[in-house]
């Protein structure tokens, strides 16, 4: 029988829930029950909405540096526990066992480890001329994150969050909530004070609405699909909160003509696969030069043929399934509407499963060529291995391409003449554009234009997600404060004083 797990972690303990419904967990790659987990209820919400409330005043107070000691131990946990977090994300996400340990947990560790670092050196406070401006933490931040590269965008949201001294309650995906409890026990480990961190497993209907809606909660930050940001966003609006989305992309990767195709065509490819295609950064379109297209489909297919596709444990494996039934589902309705909407031509993959593999949520990689970048398969975020090859005539074409769909989250742009990359990388509506294959930084903001998101994640941009600035006027001279204005000790005119304008 898979593990049955009874509570939530709540006010620094294991709290038992009293939700009357179970989350069954399940492999995607053999597609059995690895546990079941409550269905999160909103009384385990309003419970850690309290706790964190409750403990919000001592840990704000705490020097920053104190909290950032703290926080270290809480990396430290995470570190002497990376094995058994990529096991889980194996199970759980179906990411390869080396992708997992490599990627998943070391850039998770990288990113936690920074964040911390980030909060040792950031000035919470500054003199501007006669006032002292105060960074001060926000309040209850509620983090609700996904399922794809679930270690990492937590650790993107309740390290900065605990950093700039707000106390937190997690919701962690509903389908990959086994991760969450690995990390919560590290937290305890760390012993930082009861209520700082609280994590609520359940659905974003239940507990996620509960949370969003709790008037002790300040803060939201949610990754997700542009659709749960609508949602998140409506719920908050009725008590002003504030509310962070890091939302979907329909990325390009746009080859000028004077690139190296060969080399752009399959690192676009690589990224693309990355995870199964299960990322919001995923280049899911490729734009090349019309008179390229067959030499740019060719190397595509010829790049994908170095990826395995296969059982997540093994080491040879490049590619696992997709992470649930309905992903599943989605993806294949996506590429079946790929193949009947007329125009594009589907040259590698499609809908069936790879061969061999009846059991587990496997898709096989998939290439559209001759897409129409008005259609479904150019315009909406697909989250799985399929790539829409797109031609184009001129660079003010491509650029059009590019910034043409509701979305601006990441892109790629490539040529030989680094002056002229950057100068059509600026012309990206994107939050984030990698020019030349330049690298990730976790020190950059990250975020997305239009219905990508709302604010920025990562480096001071993301600490300061979660906090507040107070300006404190300070006397000046020998003069005495009177309402807004300094004034001399003299009495004031009688008009003077009969006015209130403020």
């Amino acid at each position: 029988m898979p593990p049955r797990y009874e509570d939530q972690w709540i006010g620094g303990a294991w709290t038992a829930s009293d939700a009357e419904g179970r989350l069954v967990v399940t492999d995607p790659s053999t597609e059995r029950a690895l546990a079941t987990v409550p269905a999160g209820s909103v009384r385990d919400a309003d419970l850690a909405a309290r706790a964190a409330a409750g403990a919000f005043e001592r840990w704000a107070a705490t020097p920053p540096r104190e909290r950032a000691a703290l926080l270290r131990r809480v990396v430290e946990a995470m570190e002497v526990r990376a094995d058994r977090f990529a096991d889980v994300i194996t199970a759980e996400v179906g990411a390869p066992a080396r992708m997992a340990r490599q990627t998943h947990v070391g850039l998770s560790l990288g990113m936690a480890a920074h964040c911390v670092e980030t909060a040792v050196s950031y000035a919470f406070e500054q003199r501007v001329g006669h006032s002292l401006v105060v960074r001060e933490a926000a309040g209850v931040a509620a983090c609700i994150t996904p399922w794809n590269t679930p270690l990492l965008l937590t650790v993107q949201k309740i390290l900065p969050a605990l950093a700039a001294g707000c106390t937190v309650v997690h919701k962690p995906s509903e389908i990959t909530p086994l991760h969450a409890r690995l990390l919560a026990e590290a937290i305890a480990e760390a012993d930082l004070p009861p209520g700082v961190f609280n994590m609520v497993v359940g659905t974003g209907p239940t507990v996620g609405t509960a949370l969003v809606t709790h008037p002790l909660v300040d803060v939201v930050s949610l990754t997700g699909s542009t659709r749960a940001g609508r949602e998140v966003s409506a719920l908050g609006a009725d008590r002003i909160k504030r509310v962070h989305l890091e939302l979907g992309g329909k990325n390009a990767s746009l080859v000028l003509d004077d690139a190296d195709l060969a080399a752009s065509v399959a690192a676009t490819v690589d990224q693309m696969l990355f995870n199964t295609g299960q990322t919001c950064l995923q280049w899911s379109r490729l734009l090349v030069p019309r008179d390229r297209q067959d030499e740019a489909v060719r190397l595509a297919g010829q790049a994908m043929d170095g990826y395995v596709t296969g059982d997540p444990r093994d080491p040879a494996t490049d590619l696992g399934p997709l992470v649930s039934a309905d992903a599943h589902a989605r993806v294949t309705e996506y590429i079946r509407r790929g193949t009947e909407e007329g125009g594009a031509r589907l040259v590698r993959g499609g809908a069936g499963r790879p061969a061999g593999l009846t059991t587990g949520y496997y898709v096989q990689p998939t290439i559209f060529a001759d897409v129409d970048p008005l259609t479904t398969i150019g315009q909406e975020e697909i989250f799985g291995p399929v790539l829409s090859v797109i031609p184009y005539d001129d660079e003010d074409e491509a650029v059009r391409i590019v910034n043409g769909t509701r979305y601006g989250l990441h892109g790629a742009v490539w040529s030989g003449d680094g002056a002229r990359a950057e100068r059509v990388a600026r012309r990206f509506r994107s939050g984030l554009v990698d020019v030349n294959g330049g690298q990730f930084n976790p020190a950059a903001p990250f975020g997305g234009f239009k219905q990508s998101g709302i604010g920025r994640e990562c480096g001071t941009a993301g600490l300061e997600a979660f906090l507040e600035t107070k300006s404190m006027q300070l006397p000046q001279g020998g003069g005495q404060v009177v309402g807004p204005r300094l004034r001399s000790t003299a009495a004031a005119r009688p008009a003077d004083t009969e006015r209130n304008d403020g």
